[in-house]
């Protein structure tokens, strides 16, 4: 076995481990020479997997300490639209915003789409890389009519919730569309999170209208999936989830997934 396999083989079995609770969150793994024992590799082979699970967003480490588990995702359920904020505050994490792009500009032929508005309306485009206690775990893309924009833009968006914010100055997200799949991280996007390009990020774009059913909100956000987890209820009764193998509609002319999770949801705020 190569020695690119080997530290990979490694990394794959602490993985598994840490999934099935041998090493529960916050707790600090066996030494680089104890593992190096374990596996009978040397230990530059355990750095090397070390730092693979480091990228992925798995473990954490000081130097001169040693590696510690990073705690499981956190799981956001689709039962009701909540924000982003409310979600965190309700784990006891702090919600945070760091801007990387705002700006005023025309939207493309997509977004007008998505937000019914004509051809090259003006938009406010949105970047922001979200926080939970200094942690960066999403970042969101969204897009958001001139009317709506123009608020968002006169908003703290350090540290104010974009939905609580807008629902106190009368616009309120009722109604939302999320589309649910799994891409590859850019290179901005690791760069932005702090992992290795290529680490697979759970995708969520969404389409959110107010109580009039006007289109305020068109958003990208993408996940660490180490960090945040989905969870969805459905019922025979009442059933708003569906599986589509195209969903064509839905992407650029790069070829889509296997599949993609439609859902809708109504409820009090979007999630932001």
């Amino acid at each position: 076995m190569t020695g690119s396999a080997l530290y990979r083989k490694v990394a794959e079995d602490i993985k598994a481990a840490i999934a099935a609770g041998t090493y529960p969150a916050n707790t600090k793994l066996p030494s680089e020479s104890e593992l190096a024992e374990r596996y009978s590799v040397s230990r530059g082979t355990i750095r090397q997997a070390f730092a693979a699970l480091r990228a992925d967003g798995v473990i954490a480490s000081r130097r001169g300490a040693r590696r510690i588990v990073v705690g499981g995702p956190r799981v956001q359920s689709f039962g009701e639209l909540l924000s982003f904020s409310r979600w965190a505050r309700a784990m006891g994490e702090v919600p945070a915003g760091r801007v990387m792009t705002l700006e005023r500009r025309p939207a493309t032929p997509a977004e007008a789409e998505r937000l019914a508005l004509p051809d090259g309306a003006p938009v406010y485009y949105l970047v922001r890389v979200r926080l939970l206690s200094d942690r960066p775990v999403m970042i969101e893309r969204a897009v958001y009519p001139d009317r709506v924009g123009v608020l968002v833009a006169g908003l703290d968006l350090a540290r104010d919730s974009i939905t609580e914010r807008l629902e106190e100055l009368g616009i309120v997200f009722t109604d939302a569309e999320h589309v649910i799949d799994a891409v590859p991280a850019t290179a901005e996007d690791a760069r932005w999170l702090g992992v290795r390009s290529g680490v697979p990020l759970l995708r969520e774009r969404r389409c959110t209208t107010d109580r009039a059913g006007q289109p305020v909100e068109w958003s990208d956000d993408r996940y660490l999936g180490s960090a945040t987890a989905f969870s969805i209820r459905n019922s025979v009764a009442v059933n708003a989830l569906s599986r589509t193998p195209t969903a064509a509609d839905l992407y650029s002319r790069r070829p889509p997934p296997l599949a993609v999770i439609i859902l809708t949801g109504r409820g009090p705020a979007a999630r932001r």
